[in-house]
């Protein structure tokens, strides 16, 4: 990669907070809550857009989950992409995901999933995620699909 994906003096928001939810960096400590969100969410999340059906989320078990959020937790330290748990209390209710793109024209790409059972939340979180993006990031063309209520 020719160029970095955060300047290496921009200093990464270690939280997001609103009257709905907060957001903080995701890590092995969600695990168990993590995975029960979105493994009550599937079929949900593959209806969010950025989510391909039959790509992630797919059944697996907690272990192979924990491994996953030791990989995006060692994600945001490297500093190469950055994943968030959001919360409404301790109750883990979707997931915003900050990585690099191969899409030429974008230099982020933004990905976002509330549970079902939160579903009413889902273009909230998009809309302060997008103003959040603008607002306290250093990227000038986020690649973020737009969700619609439902």
């Amino acid at each position: 990669m020719s160029t970095r994906f955060v300047p290496d003096d921009f200093e990464v928001p270690l939280e997001l907070a609103s009257d709905r939810f907060r957001l903080e960096p995701l890590g092995p400590e969600h695990n168990e809550r993590d995975h029960e969100a979105w493994m009550s969410s599937i079929a949900h999340i593959w209806a969010t857009p950025g989510f391909p059906v039959g790509k992630w989320p797919t059944e697996m078990s907690t272990e192979q989950n924990l491994a996953d959020l030791v990989r995006h937790a060692g994600d945001f330290a490297a500093r190469t992409g950055f994943t968030y748990s959001v919360l409404d209390g301790d109750e883990v209710i979707g997931c915003v995901y900050l990585y690099p793109t191969n899409e030429g024209e974008y230099d982020v790409e933004a990905r976002s999933w509330v549970r079902a059972s939160r579903a009413e939340l889902d273009v909230v979180l998009w809309e302060t995620v997008s103003s959040w993006l603008a607002e306290a990031w250093p990227f000038k063309r986020p690649l973020y699909e737009q969700h619609y209520g439902t």
